[in-house]
């Protein structure tokens, strides 16, 4: 079996997960090994895993509490990574793919998570109502698709933060109608880990009312 060779580890990943740095490098592990074979990641990312994806999804992790949806959840970026820094949170990781399903129920397994629920469905078919606290996602869609798919699973008062990339700004104003129709109000494009990540994390936040 060849082995994959994976981005060295950068120094800003233990002071980003603190004392649940040694369960990260084993997903990062996994992930860089396994990840293209099975579906999860394209050919060129195992060189650039921990920067582009590990970090930038783990950077943001301060952000939440309760119980947080991540919708599309994929090979488990942001979700798993989140789950991973953040033990203290709830995490349902939302994904309708059996194939990706299979994995993240392997690596919740397999890294010992019990902060989290892998469900198999798509956003638009969650039945729990306004149950969580927080919805997030990355690269999934744009602001105005994600809105009617994200905002009816939070409860009032809680938030959207989604991971965007520098179009973020042009978003919130291409998604206006659906903000307004959805009652999802203060979208604000935050930067999270200067002076941490060579390139910082952008996230779209609003509220749900």
């Amino acid at each position: 079996m060849t082995t994959i060779e994976i981005e060295p580890e950068p120094a800003a990943a233990a002071a980003i997960f603190g004392d649940r740095i040694d369960v990260a490098r084993r997903f990062t592990e996994a992930l860089g090994q396994h990840g293209e074979e099975r579906g999860l990641i394209g050919p060129l990312e195992p060189p650039r895993l921990w920067s582009r994806h590990i970090l930038n999804s783990a950077v943001i992790a301060p952000l939440f509490s309760g119980r947080v949806g991540d919708v599309g959840s994929g090979a488990g970026l942001p979700g798993l990574v989140l789950a991973i820094a953040r033990p203290d949170v709830e995490w349902v990781l939302i994904e309708p793919m059996e194939r990706r399903v299979a994995w993240l129920s392997e690596q919740v397994e397999s890294l010992g998570l019990d902060n989290v629920e892998v469900l198999r469905a798509r956003a638009e078919d969650w039945k729990r109502g306004p149950a969580l606290d927080a919805v997030t996602a990355r690269a999934v869609s744009a602001l105005r698709t994600l809105v009617p798919i994200t905002a009816p699973l939070v409860r009032d008062g809680g938030e959207l933060i989604l991971l965007k990339g520098t179009s973020a700004t042009n978003e919130i104003e291409a998604a206006e109608k659906q903000l307004r129709k959805f009652k999802v109000t203060n979208a604000r494009v935050e930067i999270v880990g200067e002076g941490l990540l060579p390139e910082p994390s952008r996230v779209i936040r609003a509220t749900v009312r």
